[in-house]
């Protein structure tokens, strides 16, 4: 009977730094970056062995989340077309919305939760994310699930 793996997500700074060099190693290799596993091992300053032993177990977060369903959370200022900029800027960068739930703002803020399909993203979860922060009237974004 085989285990059923378990996958955890981790900010890159707690990690190995063998770990973040394969993501970049294969990283290389799958823009074109790298033509061979020889050039992107040496790119990265790590061995061939290392990356064959870590590259089926390491997937960069918006790699792993690409086509997916994700839940995003949402504090937001409660002014005037604060929600429709975070609804432009998904449909701008390929997501599609499949919800969106909020409650009554208190003390001039509102959560809210939206589900959006990233099949068709054209940027990656990590730079949505930053995008989305940087709008004016969001205190908070936040991936809750995926």
């Amino acid at each position: 009977m085989t285990k059923k793996p378990k996958y955890y997500i981790v900010e890159a700074s707690a990690l190995p730094e063998v770990f973040v060099k394969v993501a970049e190693a294969k990283r290389l290799l799958s823009t074109g970056e790298a033509s061979t596993v020889n050039e992107a091992t040496r790119m990265t300053d790590i061995s061939r062995s290392a990356f064959y032993k870590y590259r089926d177990s390491v997937l960069p977060f918006q790699n792993m989340m690409t086509g997916r369903t994700i839940t995003f959370q949402f504090l937001l200022h409660d002014e005037p077309g604060v929600l429709a900029a975070i609804l432009q800027i998904f449909s701008q960068k390929g997501a599609n919305i499949l919800t969106i739930n909020s409650i009554i703002p208190t003390n001039g803020s509102a959560l809210v939760t939206i589900s959006a399909e990233t099949m068709d993203m054209t940027v990656s979860l990590e730079d949505l994310l930053n995008i989305l922060e940087q709008t004016p009237g969001v205190v908070k974004a936040d991936v809750l699930a995926g």
